[in-house]
């Protein structure tokens, strides 16, 4: 008579009761994944089984619940392809489904165990993003300032330029009240503008839009608080004349974009280009929106993830600077994934080598940033295994404790 098979199912039991005490234990850790037992019988060429084994122990990969925590750094995989790679000091290579990050005191993006979030970092000089991903830093310090024309310039959104009104009465160009305030008597319309010189200073561009015949406008251009030296000069003033059609739009032969010079102290000379594509003269009130392309330095305020692992960093100018994207990483098969401790897995052999890309593409999930995945434990499920799992262990212990009478019965023979 043999014991070989109760042992083996007591073991067996055993070791199954370990696993789903360990997924209890972490059913509050975030990004864990529960695991479950598979066993296999044991023959070796015996007619009658020998017990049992465990064949493998595998881990439930699909998502858990996804809950806003407002950190933000915190980052949730939103969907079951994906894992966040992350490295350490040594800078060993780990894949985890936990998105609780911070920031620690060099800028750098790390979880609980101190491991580095990696991506791939935009140089804003090339941009071009780096070829293998690297630890993921928040900027720190002044965004630089940028002045105004260095892109676009001033650009319409929406002008319009009253086809009713008649041409002002005063003399041109705009003799001035007290050599401070332009007449107002000379022109039809001011439009103010904040802008930036190299160094992050504002100014204030006024345009002064005077109609000068039929679908004909003159704009003269003022930097600062008071008009030129001597503002009944012409050649004192910037100004450009814009036409209309007869429809109303305006004239595009020549291009109506003109350039701006001003000089200004202690900084790089302006040369705004200031374009009113998109202006219109239509027989109603004036009104106008214009954006330009310049901003003081700001500081860093704050980071934010977008769907597809774009990290943007705000800073109180209310400017966003790329960072930089978050790099997921997919397995061929992430059961051959080895855990490591600390919510975390490595590669091996049987996982093969991982498959990286930005999140939301190629069939990989996307983030949701302010969030985490909680752990996919079913706590109701895992409360009914472990009354089987308990069943089956005081099953193989009766078992044994049969074969033990048997074999008392038959040391009783006499």
């Amino acid at each position: 008579m043999s014991f070989g098979q109760g042992l083996s199912g007591l073991k067996a039991a055993a070791q199954k009761l370990d696993v789903i005490g360990n997924n209890i234990a972490n059913s509050g850790t975030v990004g864990f994944k529960s695991s479950s037992v598979a066993f296999a019988d044991v023959y070796a060429s015996s007619r009658v089984g020998l017990g049992v084994q465990i064949s493998s122990v595998n881990q439930d990969f699909s998502v858990g619940n996804l809950t806003v925590t407002g950190g933000q750094f915190d980052m949730a995989i939103d969907g079951a392809s994906g894992l966040f790679r992350v490295i350490d000091e040594s800078g060993s290579v780990y894949f985890t489904r936990n998105g609780q990050f911070s920031q620690d005191k060099n800028g750098y993006i790390v979880n609980a165990q101190g491991q580095y979030l990696t991506g791939y970092i935009l140089d804003r000089e090339t941009g071009a993003y780096s070829m293998a991903p690297e630890a993921i830093r928040v900027p720190t310090g002044n965004i630089a300032p940028r002045a105004t024309g260095t892109v676009d310039g001033v650009t319409v959104r929406a002008m319009n330029l009253d086809a009713t009104a008649e041409a002002p009465a005063a003399a041109v160009p705009f003799p001035s009240l007290n050599g401070d305030v332009v007449n107002p008597n000379s022109y039809n319309m001011s439009v103010p503008l904040t802008v930036y010189d190299s160094l992050g200073r504002e100014h204030q561009l006024t345009q002064y839009f005077r109609k000068t015949g039929t679908n004909t406008w003159e704009v003269y251009y003022q930097l600062g608080d008071k008009p030129p030296a001597d503002p009944t000069d012409p050649a004192s003033w910037q100004r450009q004349t814009i036409t209309f059609q007869s429809n109303g739009t305006i004239q595009t032969v020549p291009a109506p974009t003109y350039q701006i010079p001003f000089t200004v102290g202690g900084a790089d000379p302006l040369n705004i280009p200031v374009s009113y594509v998109g202006a219109t003269q239509f027989g109603g009130p004036f009104n106008y929106e214009f954006r330009q392309d310049g901003y003081a330095t700001g500081e860093y305020a704050s980071m934010t993830v977008a769907a597809d692992g774009t990290i943007m960093a705000n800073y109180t100018n209310g400017e966003l600077l790329e960072v930089g994207y978050v790099v997921l990483a997919d397995f061929p098969n992430v059961q051959g994934l080895s855990p490591s401790g600390g919510n975390a897995w490595t590669q091996t052999a049987e996982s093969g080598a991982p498959r990286l890309g930005r999140p939301g593409l190629n069939g990989l999930a996307s983030i949701m940033s302010q969030a985490v995945e909680e752990s996919n434990v079913d706590i109701s499920t895992q409360l009914v295994d472990m009354i089987i799992s308990q069943r089956t262990y005081q099953a193989n212990a009766q078992a044994i404790t049969t074969q033990s009478e048997m074999m008392q019965t038959l040391m009783n023979i006499r």
